[in-house]
């Protein structure tokens, strides 16, 4: 009798981790509601300007709530404050659309990421995932701002997979088509992953996430990588692509943001 029990608590074991990882899954409508109020527009705010409001891109809250990770190419090379410009970040509360300043706290240029602070209250954060590695052929979800702000400030969901992981970037044909840049990514290259589903510009920035439980697992990229990889295609393909979710991590971690 005792030689049944042990193959029995096992199989016990195995039924409430499955049982257990069933409850904790969600839907996507689930997980849209409940990751919406973490993202949010970044761009310019200038009063005297028509349009006083610029969209540059997405970018979403994470860690302690005071803190947005979005794109580093998302991020204006210069503010105006001279005329009363300001890096914002834009935002619906209930049926008004809202900014808050916000500052450049830190950027990765090598990943195209930039950390901002968030002035006044903090928002609902976004969990980065940390305990797996994503993996090919996985569904993924991401939401933003595709085409800005043109009909209104209301994010937008977009789902897919994991259709590759590989190289940031890929050796050309021939030497007169890489640039500095390419060349020094490829001195150091590093893995990203590539989409099924089709991003726009606005897209910059958004959190791609795991659409069972609304975990962050890149970054959304329109445009640097797309340099990198594509660069012996005369037009762009309709590919997505998104940085790794580790270098949030990273960042944040080399900031001393706590709260993730």
């Amino acid at each position: 009798m005792k030689k049944h029990i042990k193959p029995f608590l096992l199989f016990l074991f195995a039924l409430l981790i499955f049982t257990s990882n069933q409850l904790s899954a969600q839907t996507l409508p689930q997980v849209i509601k409940q990751i919406k109020p973490s993202i949010v527009g970044v761009g310019t705010l200038q009063a005297t300007r028509r349009p006083p409001s610029k969209l540059m891109g997405t970018g979403f809250v994470v860690a302690d709530g005071y803190h947005v990770i979005t794109n580093y190419h998302v991020i204006p090379k210069q503010i105006k404050t001279g005329k009363k410009e300001q890096l914002v970040i834009f935002y619906r509360d209930n049926k008004q659309v809202k900014y808050r300043k916000v500052s450049v706290l830190a950027q990765d240029k090598e990943h195209d990421l930039a950390l901002l602070r968030i002035e006044g209250r903090k928002f609902p954060a976004l969990k980065v995932e940390t305990s797996r590695k994503p993996q090919e052929g996985e569904t993924i979800a991401f939401t933003g701002f595709p085409i800005g702000a043109v009909l209104g400030l209301y994010p937008v969901t977009h789902r897919g997979v994991i259709s590759s992981i590989s190289p940031v970037v890929i050796p050309a044909p021939s030497s007169s088509t890489l640039s500095v840049a390419m060349i020094k990514r490829l001195k150091n290259p590093y893995f990203v992953y590539q989409l099924d589903a089709t991003a726009y510009p606005g897209n910059s920035g958004s959190p791609m996430f795991d659409s069972t439980n609304g975990k962050v697992l890149g970054v959304i990229n329109k445009v640097f990588i797309k340099k990198s990889k594509e660069s012996i295609l005369q037009k762009p393909s309709g590919i997505t692509y998104a940085i790794p979710g580790k270098y949030i991590i990273k960042l944040l971690t080399e900031n001393k943001i706590k709260g993730n």
